[in-house]
């Protein structure tokens, strides 16, 4: 989809760089090294820009974009964009099969790498085919190899690429993999267009960022919702963006919130303004008895996404901190929130209404709309929705269908046009022959004042019929039964969604988003 707003010639990172012109001398970036102003970002990107074609990557070449949260990674990504460059944005926690799986099936030319994780990335290069032909490594640890650059080197042995580009809206600009909790991840194709519309669709009108504003995102720049965060949204309003390179532990983040890491001092004691988390990460600071008081922090808004808030959770947020938690849904395919609550309509519990801009439709098995107040499979449609699935066209006729997008999550909708996460497709459980959403039984049992988290999956019972079992985690030393539990629940719900039975653990198996992954918990009781 294109629209007249966007020019038939149109390159995102030039897109960024000529809206900031008049803002050369303003911080972009303060992560753990220093700040990194507007003018130094168009610079060190365009240099970037110049020695990655000089090193003999084509236009459309796909490159490995493997770092740490730091201002070299926006730098990276922005000059591979500028040059026709696809950039291929991975996780970096993940094993080097997973890289070597990502090599081969990107056919990635050349990487760009922290020093860090160079040792990883070697790893997977020695594992299978590939076709790099140069590695850049921001800030090497060691002695560099034949075919190795360093980065800083690379970028100051160029003058800056003088014209970005001539590449389109509808052009590949970079690749995400999703999460791969089944089976291998996908390489989904993002265009130059649609990073400007999630901008224009959800970070300035809903959001309402401003270039007053200090971003800081707990989720790392390689998700969709971090690149969003500290990347599309700030650079599209010349707002500050603060990167952490390390686990986003709720110590780290209050060190960041409160402004008390050498880098935000030496800016003159800079704090964020707003925080983008996710469910998990909220808990986890709550929970914390190094918590910040209200008078420490300076944050006026935060946003979470990746699985669905509980009420209680961001009720008890905004208790302590007097500031309200959006959420909203997005996800890899539409490349940020396409249903979100709003800063003047937070209706906590639910994810709130479609974002103008996006359709949203709810169906049944049938492939017909839903109901009012039944639960559906939810479908979108947008102008950000990615163009397919790299070398997966069965998975891409799947996902993608006539212009909508299956998202693999359950909604149903309520009379005001408010919709309320049902689980995901996979996750749901039928009992008794009704649908009961998992979610809907975690965040009742994380309202006692004794649990932390809980995660709901399906346990046949002797029978062999299908009954909810709960995997609870306890707050801190709280003596809590499981039949104290079960009550709770069943004084909230409708009786036959109480679990009927009910395991204590240490901690839940997630993802490297924080993600619980349920699918582990079914299978370690399917495995007893």
């Amino acid at each position: 989809m294109t629209s007249p707003s966007l020019p038939e010639r149109f390159n995102f990172a030039e897109h960024l760089f000529s809206i900031n012109t008049g803002r050369a001398s303003k911080a972009a970036y303060i992560d753990d090294r220093g700040v990194l102003s507007y003018g130094q970002l168009q610079e060190r990107s365009r240099k970037l820009a110049a020695a990655l074609l000089a090193s003999g990557v084509q236009p459309e070449d796909r490159v490995l974009l493997l770092m740490l949260d730091s201002s070299d990674w926006p730098v990276c990504f922005l000059g591979s964009l500028y040059a026709g460059v696809v950039p291929v944005a991975v996780n970096t926690l993940l094993t080097s099969e997973d890289y070597a799986y990502m090599l081969a099936h990107s056919e990635a030319k050349a990487a760009l790498v922290s020093g860090a994780l160079l040792p990883t990335l070697e790893a997977a290069m020695q594992k299978g085919p590939h076709q790099l032909r140069t590695v850049f490594v921001s800030q090497p640890t060691g002695e560099l190899t034949e075919g190795m650059l360093e980065l800083e080197a690379a970028i100051a042995a160029h003058a800056p690429m003088p014209q970005p580009a001539a590449t389109s809206p509808r052009d590949h600009a970079f690749w995400l993999y999703s999460s791969g909790s089944t089976g291998k991840p996908k390489g989904t194709v993002h265009v130059h267009g649609s990073p400007w519309w999630t901008a224009e669709l959800f970070g300035k009108p809903v959001l309402g960022l401003t270039e007053a504003d200090v971003c800081f995102s707990a989720a790392k720049l390689y998700f969709a919702y971090g690149l969003g965060n500290a990347l599309t949204f700030p650079l599209s309003v010349g707002a500050s963006v603060v990167l952490m390179a390390e686990r986003p532990t709720p110590d780290a983040t209050f060190k960041r919130w409160i402004g008390q890491t050498e880098a935000l001092k030496g800016a003159g004691g800079v704090q964020p303004t707003v925080f983008f988390g996710a469910p998990t990460g909220f808990a986890g600071m709550l929970a914390s008895p190094q918590l910040p008081s209200r008078d420490a922090v300076r944050l006026r808004m935060c946003s979470s996404a990746g699985e669905a808030l509980p009420g209680d959770l961001a009720q008890r947020f905004k208790a302590h901190f007097g500031c309200d938690i959006v959420d909203g849904i997005g996800s890899t395919e539409m490349l940020h929130v396409f249903i979100s609550n709003r800063p003047d309509d937070i209706r906590y519990g639910t994810t709130g209404k479609p974002v103008p801009g996006y359709e949203i439709e709810l169906r049944g098995e049938d492939g017909q709309p839903v109901a009012v107040g039944e639960v559906g499979d939810l479908y979108i449609k947008g102008p950000s929705t990615a163009v397919m699935y790299w070398a997966n066209p069965e998975k891409t006729a799947d996902t993608f269908r006539n212009g909508w997008a299956k998202s693999g999550d359950k909604y149903s909708r309520d009379a005001d046009g408010y919709y309320t996460y049902a689980g995901r497709s996979d996750d749901m459980l039928k009992v008794s022959g009704i649908y009961v959403s998992p979610f809907e039984v975690e965040a009742t049992l994380m309202q006692h004042p004794a649990v932390l988290e809980a995660a709901v999956i399906g346990k046949q019972d002797a029978d062999g019929l299908t009954k909810t079992k709960a995997f609870v985690v306890r707050k801190g030393d709280n003596p809590v039964s499981d039949e104290e539990l079960k009550a709770f629940v069943k004084e909230r719900l409708a009786p036959y969604k109480y679990p009927r039975f009910i395991e204590f653990v240490d901690e839940l198996p997630k993802t490297a988003t924080g993600k619980i992954q349920r699918f582990r918990l079914r299978e370690l009781e399917q495995n007893r």
